[in-house]
């Protein structure tokens, strides 16, 4: 891993400018102040109920969000930069989602292979020659960012299914700016409280063409056990939706209804929170007791949309990140603004050698893998650890010259060092190391006229 880029002090140690208004904010304020107001703001989370929980973790119980009280500042000139960079890469997302369940233009040029589309699990069949409202796949996006210094940023994945984690960033926000205005008062900070009014304008801008003139949207949620209801529970309500259940709508004559004291009410556009696997008992998983029965049969008749669309899986896996550098110039006919992290295909012999003999400095990931399950983060990793992940990126048949493509194997990328950010902690300050930048989710309306939150969750790697 190279240096670390120091996000207050840049790599010369020099004062960055973005930064110097929160400098002499905290050179003015007891020391006590921010220690007050960061127990105080957990306490208010604690109230509202603002939790998250970790599936297969041994202490699975809810947690509170983990709350810095000091904030990362971007310049306009560098959130312009993310802005153009994350409308480029949706739109070639988006482009990609029509193309594989389409004419599969980019599979016959040879630029992805064949077998990274049809061999993916997340690969829906029932997707081929589906059409939806404006070729609009991707209505809400979750790009992870990581900066590496002070002009580059670089694209750590994307999160085209079902991304989460907004209403932490406007729940943030508000607390901020409730604990700290006299901060917020030396600085012209984006606005973050348009975001609900800008998705549901989005939302209701993909209605089917039967829907009428006041489309009604409801958000669809797997219920109160699963890891983000409170984000769902938040958005319905700042969206001013239903919250709904699959157990609350049903389908008849192909048309979604809503269950209501008022009897059915038809149901034009589902912002779901869903997995596809899940969604219909019918199509997909037959166990499923989340989804509604026969509501891809109303789907492939265009009298619903789903948000986002249904096999969106084959756009973000860590196997075809590897290869959206190319999938922009494809379909854009451009340069990607936002580079790639590193990267090596483990399904690719020359690739998966050079893996084996530098796993200590990679970090693997399964093809598809979220939430830090399956990796393997080699400068952090034992012997043993490294070991374990040779054996199961079949070291054995490479050394016996068994050089097989296997399309699902793990990709590696280099591993790069958590910048520095400031953290306060009694008298001195503490380096906290800034993992990465969850970009703010960005919602491609009418002919890609698409909004980006002016604003971002920060991913803290705390040290134990």
């Amino acid at each position: 891993m190279g240096p670390a880029f120091d996000e207050m002090n840049g790599s010369d140690g020099a004062l960055r400018p973005s930064y110097v208004e929160l400098s002499h904010w905290l050179r003015d304020i007891p020391p006590d102040v921010l220690d007050y107001r960061r127990r105080e703001a957990e306490l208010i989370f604690r109230r509202i109920g603002i939790t998250f929980a970790v599936y297969g973790d041994a202490d699975a119980q809810e947690r509170l969000i983990p709350f810095d009280v000091l904030p990362r500042i971007l310049s306009a000139a560098e959130w312009d930069v993310l802005r153009a960079g994350l409308e480029q890469r949706v739109k070639a997302i988006n482009a990609y989602i029509r193309d594989v369940y389409g004419r599969r233009e980019i599979l016959r040029a040879g630029v992805v292979p064949e077998d990274l589309v049809f061999q993916n699990p997340v690969f829906r069949p029932e997707m081929n020659g589906q059409r939806v409202p404006h070729d609009i796949y991707v209505h809400v996006a979750g790009i992870d960012v990581v900066r590496v210094d002070a002009d580059t940023f670089y694209v750590l994945e994307d999160n085209a299914r079902t991304p989460s984690g907004v209403s932490y960033m406007l729940e943030n926000r508000e607390i901020m700016l409730r604990l700290f205005p006299e901060l917020f008062s030396r600085h012209r900070i984006a606005p973050v409280e348009n975001y609900p009014d800008e998705l549901l304008a989005t939302l209701k801008s993909v209605a089917p063409a039967s829907a009428s003139s006041d489309p009604n949207v409801v958000l669809l949620t797997p219920g109160v056990y699963n890891s983000a209801y409170y984000e769902h529970s938040f958005l319905a309500d700042k969206l001013g939706v239903e919250l709904v259940e699959g157990r609350d709508l049903f389908v008849k004559n192909n048309i979604v209804y809503m269950r209501t004291t008022r009897g059915p009410q038809r149901v034009d556009v589902i912002y779901r929170r869903i997995d596809d696997d899940f969604l219909d008992p019918l199509s997909f998983r037959p166990d499923s007791a989340l989804g509604v029965p026969g509501i891809m049969s109303a789907y492939q008749a265009g009298q619903i949309t789903l948000a986002n669309a249904v096999g969106t899986g084959v756009a973000d896996d860590k196997a075809v990140y590897s290869y959206m550098p190319a999938i922009i110039k494809f379909y854009l006919g451009e340069e990607p603004r936002l580079k790639n992290v590193p990267t090596w295909r483990c399904r690719e012999p020359d690739h998966l050698a050079y893996v084996l003999d530098h796993l200590e400095e990679l970090v693997v990931k399964e093809v598809h893998g979220s939430g830090g399950y399956g990796m393997l983060v080699g400068p952090k990793a034992d012997k043993a650890m490294i070991a374990a992940h040779a054996r199961a990126l079949d070291l054995a048949d490479l050394r016996r010259g068994r050089r097989r493509a296997t399309p699902r194997r793990p990709a590696a990328v280099r591993a790069h060092r958590p910048r520095p950010h400031p953290h306060r902690a009694g008298w001195t300050y503490a380096r906290r190391a800034q993992e990465g930048l969850a970009g703010g989710e960005f919602q491609p309306g009418r002919r890609y006229q698409g909004h980006l939150g002016a604003g971002s969750l920060d991913a803290l790697a705390h040290r134990r």
